[in-house]
């Protein structure tokens, strides 16, 4: 039986814990086959049976995620209508719309002739409830919409929706922040020598706790109430995650101080302190972790967002031989679509009229414009040139190139990193166990314990709770991450996602972008070759000609004249033959520029230059002889070189154990005579998007873990699907935002720089957990009185919130070692020009 397939986008993840038990809450649908959540772009992909009910299974399935504590996100939808007259309309308006899948609610007005449709952000889109309502006989105005829109707009649901739980999440962080740090103070600075009789000159001791429990309720009950909301629903659905032991460690910390304050005499002598302040520094890290998680994700429908802003809202469609504009979405097979020069191509096209150069650089990440006549393929949101074009449009809507690059980012980006899975495993575990641990503590100790049981009991359970909070763990990774993206972000490489630095670590395979990445990405005069008459001379010459041409190459040639400080005199009488060359008149002198069978035509004898011509070619070099007078003066080779450092830092690659493959649309020559440059083994020619990421994908299945270094919309699938994407800060903005990492200076070296900051923040990391887990491990048991039985000691809730602390601050201070992290330029220049070296992978 086939299935069917949809989205939603859940809010409140925070963690791999709560993706799982969002999954669960959804694969408990009836209905539901299977479900997938990603936390990095918060969207929940449901595989649905053929024979569910879809608006059935997706009101349930929200309802379900309410429950769970993962609220699905919800917009709102303004449809202008047309043709609504009466009440009756309305009715069967409103019905046509709640039979959409998605939708939770349709209002419509009928005085204003206008509908209002609440539905499940990223399940239902505006063109859904169009077409429901044009069925249902009535028509809608273009351009109506609130909360979704198409085109550029598509991608601006899941920013709202991230934008709103960031602005929630700072809101939280600042005012726990404001009542934390002042609590803080009250509380250690009474434990200093001299602070005690410093505050007890003001106020009693008893009155300094009553103002710490001022202090932290609001931190409590309103910054961290979404952990209490989120740690019940988990509890009451017995699905224990990070939430829970929030809850349960700080509303321990809190109750158990509450009442150290209101009744002190219920507890053994010496034990009735508080833990205020404990509760309230915890809830405040959490957040501020949360709060630094959530600005890394909310970057990552940037990359989905710019790629939509290259399609064209409208269109300039033939009709009756006359220009007419109408939408993107009106546009239909077959129509003949009119293009001026400068404007983006709205749909995918096989040309009919006109002649023109056209900008593919953002399809095949080639810099040089490709020349466009009768019958040649056009694609969606390439630039026109100069010239006016009519093509026939033979794919819209999702059947574009661009449709199918977006949405193979999408499906890169939906899939889960296997980064997390240890971590979900061990939380998975160790949330139920600690509290099945605190609650076999209170009871054994209520069996067996000395007198006062009760007392004793709770002390216990307490100190295991309060042993078990999570604020270590919490900032076990978030810290060492923080520290290595500042780190990072200071010397010219931002992460967007700290799980980069653990995928880059992990790494044992680099896959390279030939052109903009491993090359200029523009084409340059590499060489000149004199047949008669001096070198600049010559080039004068050229150049002369050349600045009448439009032509790419034409002002690699132009700017190299320039460069040299020559002269470029005027030229008259200039010609372009299609297909052969260019000619002019300079100073007197007929020159002409083009390619063998140019000079052959003019009867010019090359068999001097045979030699140069063939080595240039095999360095994958554009050829152009140039004669002046009918006499050859000179050979020109122009190409896209290599950077300065490509061939060091691919050295360098491989000392590292790393693999290093270079991937390109270009042809197998030219790719390959670079590659013999750079001394780089593997190499993938002739790749057009689609099949970069397949590549990428190959290399996965082969069992490489693959880092991928680009620069160009082109490498946006590739970078979202490999495990670690690397952009180049000077390519385009849709590869910067669709790279994990980018490396905001024009220098391959920072690719070095990344993998061994990575390598660093890993073992830090690795480091951390190992700390946070195996304290607990170790003092649970303590706490929970195991010594007991042969010392007689007990650990105390003050003990236990020390030990926390300890963890804590031990976790911290491994983290803020990544501070010392010197890039390769800097411990350069700091050792006379000796290279440090890069340990090995993690």
């Amino acid at each position: 039986m086939s299935a069917k397939q949809t989205e939603l986008m859940v809010t409140s993840l925070t963690c791999g814990s709560c993706v799982h038990h969002a999954e669960t809450a959804l694969t408990g649908v009836s209905g539901v086959e299977s479900a997938s959540v990603n936390l990095a772009t918060g969207r929940a992909h449901l595989t649905l049976s053929d024979s569910a009910d879809t608006t059935a299974v997706l009101a349930e399935a929200a309802n379900a995620l309410d429950q769970a504590g993962y609220p699905p996100a919800r917009d709102s939808i303004t449809l202008n209508l047309t043709g609504v007259t009466c009440g009756g309309c309305v009715r069967r308006v409103e019905q046509a719309l709640a039979g959409v899948p998605g939708v939770l609610e349709a209002s419509v007005d009928l005085g204003l002739s206008r509908a209002r449709v609440s539905v499940l952000s990223g399940a239902v889109s505006r063109p859904d409830l169009v077409a429901a309502v044009e069925a249902a006989g009535y028509g809608v105005e273009q351009g109506a919409s609130d909360g979704e829109g198409h085109g550029a707009d598509a991608g601006a649901d899941l920013s709202a929706v991230q934008a709103r739980e960031e602005g929630a999440l700072r809101r939280q962080m600042i005012i726990a922040a404001s009542f934390t740090l002042p609590l803080v103070i009250i509380a250690m600075g009474r434990h200093v020598p001299g602070g005690h009789e410093f505050f007890t000159q003001w106020m009693p001791e008893r009155a300094w706790v009553a103002l710490e429990f001022l202090l932290v309720t609001p931190v409590m009950f309103w910054a961290g109430r979404g952990f209490f909301e989120r740690g019940i629903k988990e509890m009451r659905h017995l699905a224990p995650a990070m939430s829970s032991l929030v809850m349960i460690g700080t509303g321990a910390a809190y109750f158990y101080s509450l009442l150290a304050l209101l009744v002190p005499g219920i507890f053994p002598e010496g034990t009735a302190s508080s833990y205020f302040e404990a509760a309230g520094v915890i809830i405040t890290l959490v957040l501020v972790g949360r709060y630094l998680e959530q600005i890394a994700r909310g970057r990552t429908s940037q990359a989905i967002r710019a790629l939509l802003e290259l399609q064209s809202r409208t269109a300039r469609v033939m009709r009756d031989g006359e220009p007419v504009e109408v939408d993107i979405d009106d546009v239909r097979v077959d129509d003949h679509v009119l293009v001026r020069p400068g404007e983006r191509i709205p749909v995918d096209g096989e040309l009919v009229e006109g002649h023109s150069r056209v900008d593919e650089s953002m399809v095949t990440g080639e810099p040089v414009p490709v020349s466009k006549a009768a019958g040649d393929e056009l694609v969606t949101g390439t630039v026109n040139g100069q010239g006016s074009l009519v093509f026939r449009a033979t794919r819209v809507g999702g059947d574009t190139v661009l449709a199918q690059i977006i949405g193979m980012v999408e499906r890169a980006q939906a899939e889960k990193p296997p980064i997390q899975a240890l971590a979900d495993r061990i939380a998975g575990v160790f949330v139920p166990v600690a509290i099945a641990v605190a609650l076999l503590t209170a009871v054994t100790w209520l069996a067996i314990g000395p007198e006062p049981v009760l007392s004793y009991a709770f002390v216990a359970s307490v100190s295991v709770l309060l042993i078990a909070c999570p604020c270590a763990m919490g900032l076990a990774a978030p810290t060492a991450v923080m520290v290595a993206i500042g780190k990072g972000a200071s010397n010219g490489m931002l992460m967007r996602r700290g799980a980069a630095l653990e995928a880059l670590a992990k790494a044992d395979t680099v896959v390279l972008d030939k052109t903009g990445t491993l090359t200029l990405g523009r084409p340059q005069l590499t060489e000149l070759e004199v047949a008669a008459g001096a070198e600049d001379e010559t080039l004068r010459l050229v150049a002369a000609v050349e600045q009448h041409s439009e032509h790419p190459l034409a002002a690699a040639i132009v700017e190299a004249a320039k460069s040299r400080g020559l002269s470029i005199p005027a030229a008259s009488e200039f010609q372009s033959v299609t297909g052969f060359g260019v000619e002019a008149q300079v100073e007197g002198r007929y020159v002409h520029i083009g390619a063998a069978h140019y000079m052959e035509w003019l009867g010019v004898n090359v068999d001097s230059v045979a030699d140069t011509v063939q080595r240039l070619a095999d360095d994958a070099r554009t050829t152009l002889y140039a004669a002046v007078d009918g006499q050859l003066v000179g050979v020109l080779g122009i190409a896209d070189p290599a950077r300065e450092e490509s061939a060091s830092v691919v050295a360098t690659l491989k000392t590292l154990g790393l693999q290093v493959a270079m991937v390109t649309g270009d042809q197998a020559a030219t790719a390959n005579a670079l590659a013999r440059q750079l001394g780089i083994d593997e190499v993938m020619a002739g790749v057009r998007p689609d099949g970069k990421a397949r590549e990428v994908e190959r290399l996965q299945n082969e069992g490489r873990r693959v880092a991928f270094v680009g620069d160009g919309i082109n490498d946006a699938p590739a970078l979202a699907r490999a495990d670690v994407g690397i952009a180049i800060g000077t390519g385009t903005d849709v590869a910067i935002e669709a790279g994990d990492a980018v490396l905001m200076r024009p220098d391959l070296n920072g690719i070095l720089d990344a993998v061994e900051l990575a390598r660093r923040a890993h073992r830090t990391i690795k480091g951390n957990f190992f700390w946070a887990y195996g304290y607990n491990t170790l003092l649970i048991p303590v706490a929970a009185g195991a010594l007991f039985p042969l010392t007689g000691w007990l650990l105390n809730p003050m003990a236990a919130s020390a030990a926390m602390s300890l963890s804590s601050l031990f976790v911290l201070s491994n983290s803020l070692r990544l501070r010392g992290f010197q890039p390769r330029h800097q411990r350069q220049e700091r050792t006379d020009g000796r290279h440090d070296p890069v340990p090995a992978r993690a």
